[in-house]
């Protein structure tokens, strides 16, 4: 599994790639290879003010359906429009064009608490 050095990560599988003032979060490559064929991301946030840990979205697999927590207080920018058409791109590039969604992060150093590579890795026993 791939766990680029980078990216932070939460206990609930989502990382999160800063840029600036803003932020892209998506799920692990762990995250989408426990959930499956992914055939639907559903994200009703855009535009909101989601506290850190709070449920930005549901993503749904073949088998199940699953909350997607926003690892920090922000705001909801804009969703990747080409899992909409495309929603296996969370399975097939989880870091690169699967990503979930962009934010507006509320303070940058919140990110700062979040697990390295290496502590998520642990976390999973990976």
């Amino acid at each position: 599994m791939n766990f680029p050095a980078e990216l932070k990560y939460t206990k609930d599988h989502e990382w999160i790639r800063v840029e600036g003032n803003e932020a892209v979060i998506g799920i692990t490559d762990f995250a989408q290879r426990e959930l499956g064929d992914i055939v639907f991301v559903d994200i009703n946030t855009i535009g909101e003010e989601v506290a850190a840990n709070e449920i930005f979205g549901t993503i749904e697999a073949v088998k199940t359906v699953s909350d997607l927590f926003i690892p920090v207080t922000a705001t909801v920018l804009a969703v990747n429009e080409a899992i909409d058409a495309s929603p296996e791109l969370v399975n097939s590039d989880p870091y690169g064009e699967g990503w979930i969604i962009r934010i507006k992060l509320n303070n940058a150093a919140d990110v700062d608490a979040l697990l390295t590579a290496d502590q998520y890795k642990e976390e999973i026993n990976a």
